[in-house]
């Protein structure tokens, strides 16, 4: 296979999914523990999760500030759910000791559903895809504000089941940065990956 080769963060998270739908969507997947693995993908999906723990994690493997330089450097990334709070410049009801790895110029609320609901479904129309997604959203973070050149993708259409939900950011863009506040990679759809393999293809 000639497609790029995009690895997922795997200390923590729904890492097997995401793999699978990169795979699906044209690119070679890879799991990504340690600095030097990092050094080798052209882009990094970080999945979702518990993203203190990732966090965490990231500082004990000693990960953070070579994932921070990357994506500085123009890596092309692309985080989902939690990885959308840890791409974030800034998080509100975040702990005090969490890590942001930013590159999105953005302020993510932490568990924003999980206030009104669990889990969540709702198809969403998005930008630059061809019908709307359906999207599934547990515990999720949603955008409380963008600067910048971050451009919205989705918002959370007023339907009756949205509730506090309705007309929240809940996927952006912002240059090689992709964020989604739900999981794609649990759907069968994979026109999210397949839009990220363009952004990383379009870098090579």
């Amino acid at each position: 296979m000639s497609g790029p080769l995009i690895g997922v963060l795997a200390l923590q998270g729904d890492v097997r999914e995401h793999l699978a739908a990169l795979e699906a969507s044209g690119a070679r997947a890879v799991a990504v523990r340690r600095h030097a693995e990092l050094a080798e993908v052209d882009g990094l999906v970080l999945p979702g999760g518990e993203s203190t723990t990732m966090s965490r994690l990231l500082e004990i493997f000693e990960m953070l500030e070579p994932l921070r330089e990357r994506i500085s450097d123009g890596m092309p990334a692309y985080g989902s759910c939690a990885g959308m709070i840890l791409l974030a410049n800034k998080v509100l009801d975040g702990r005090p000791d969490q890590h942001q790895i930013g590159g999105l110029d953005a302020i993510v609320r932490r568990n924003a559903f999980g206030r009104q609901v669990d889990s969540f479904e709702e198809d969403l129309p998005f930008k630059e895809l061809d019908g709307p997604v359906h999207a599934v959203f547990i515990r999720a973070p949603w955008v409380e504000s963008v600067a910048g050149d971050v451009e919205v993708l989705a918002t959370v259409p007023d339907t009756p089941n949205a509730g506090a939900a309705a007309g929240r950011i809940v996927a952006v863009r912002q240059g090689r940065v992709l964020a989604t506040a739900f999981h794609p990679e649990l759907t069968g759809d994979t026109r999210v990956h397949r839009l990220f393999v363009e952004m990383v293809t379009e870098e090579k």
